[in-house]
């Protein structure tokens, strides 16, 4: 029998969505072949320290840590391959063949975690730094998209040195409304707010910026919500497409998250052939577009007169038991162990890919 790989489960981290990142880890790791692989637990808690495996395990179950083991933390070694030591004792050494990043928002999905990884040499999950950071950043990705031939909605960024200059009449003027007000620099719906009056989009820039120091304003697109999955690296190939009906304004955090009644998901949406067509297409071509790798979640507006308009990209989207990326491609004929293993597979495929490379002229 071969050995079994080593998968570092990485999850928590600092952002606004750790809470979400640990629902996912925990369905990610019961649903890996424990044939095949084997997992390592690597949890981070939200002052940003890097748990062992006994902590990591307290931190996903949701309890306390207790604060004398604060010290007792583990690092991964610059060019180790995957080599990971405690710090409070360097005979404390163990090693992970691949790293399952599952870390939503910043401090995880926006290429610093990549950066960290192609350090230390060992294969990952998912897109890697560029797409990484490209797709965390709303302003950035749409820009791209847009430069690409591919509908986005209107939008306006500003920085938070620019606070003072935000006036609602002008953002009215060139955005209609309502129009929605996000931090550039986030996933989940977390901090977003869909602006009907001067008064709403007061309370929207002010919470905005406490979890970024860039805003996108953006025009609201009327019409339906529709995702797809995408997989692969030089190939990728998109799911069938699932539609999210809300019961809320908007799909807000609550509405994914805490309201088990907030959303329904429909997989597959009810759309005709030419349009799944069509969303499988554009999503794809973003996907590439952005320099995405293993896997992303596509999230569009389908407006009245047919028209396919992307509103943003999901590097890691979420692996929850609502997420839709695993639904979506449950629904195309591939199963959630299935689904582990093929992105892992695509890890270390990319991996060794890149390793052929030169890195020197000599």
């Amino acid at each position: 029998m071969s050995k079994k790989i080593r998968v570092a489960v990485l999850f928590g981290g600092k952002s606004a969505e750790h809470e979400v990142s640990l629902r996912s880890a925990k369905n990610i790791i019961d649903a890996m072949d424990k044939e095949k692989y084997d997992s390592v637990l690597i949890g981070i808690d939200k002052t940003g320290r890097w748990l062992p495996s006994a902590e990591s395990s307290l931190l996903l179950s949701g309890s306390k840590i207790d604060s004398r083991e604060a010290g007792n933390v583990v690092a991964m070694i610059p060019q180790e391959s995957g080599k990971i030591i405690e710090t409070s004792s360097k005979e404390k050494q163990d090693y992970v063949d691949v790293v399952f990043p599952i870390l939503h928002g910043p401090f995880g999905e926006d290429g610093t975690v990549q950066g960290l990884l192609k350090l230390a040499n060992v294969p990952f999950v998912g897109a890697g730094v560029v797409g990484s950071a490209v797709g965390m950043d709303k302003d950035v990705m749409k820009r791209l998209l847009r430069d690409a031939g591919i509908l986005v909605a209107k939008f306006l960024v500003f920085k938070k040195h620019q606070i003072n200059t935000i006036k609602f009449n002008h953002i009215k003027k060139e955005l209609g409304i309502p129009f929605f007000v996000k931090p550039a620099n986030l996933g989940s719906s977390v901090g977003i707010f869909k602006v009907h009056n001067q008064k709403e989009f007061k309370i929207a820039i002010e919470d905005a910026f406490k979890y970024d120091n860039k805003v996108l304003l953006e025009e609201f697109i009327e019409g339906r919500e529709i995702e797809c999955s995408v997989l692969g690296n030089e190939k990728p190939v998109a799911s069938v497409p699932g539609e999210i009906i809300l019961q809320h304004e908007f799909y807000s955090y609550d509405a994914k998250y805490l309201d088990e009644n907030g959303a329904v998901l429909k997989i597959p949406a009810n759309l005709p052939k030419s349009i799944i067509k069509n969303i499988q297409k554009v999503a794809v071509e973003a996907f590439e577009v952005l320099c995405c790798e293993g896997m992303a979640r596509v999230d569009f507006f389908l407006s009245k007169d047919n028209r396919v308009y992307i509103n943003e990209i999901n590097t890691i989207p979420g692996f929850t038991s609502v997420s839709m990326y695993p639904k979506l491609w449950e629904e195309t004929g591939i199963t959630y162990t299935e689904l582990i293993d093929k992105l892992i597979q695509l890890a270390i495929e990319r991996f060794e890919s890149e390793s052929k490379l030169k890195t020197s002229l000599y």
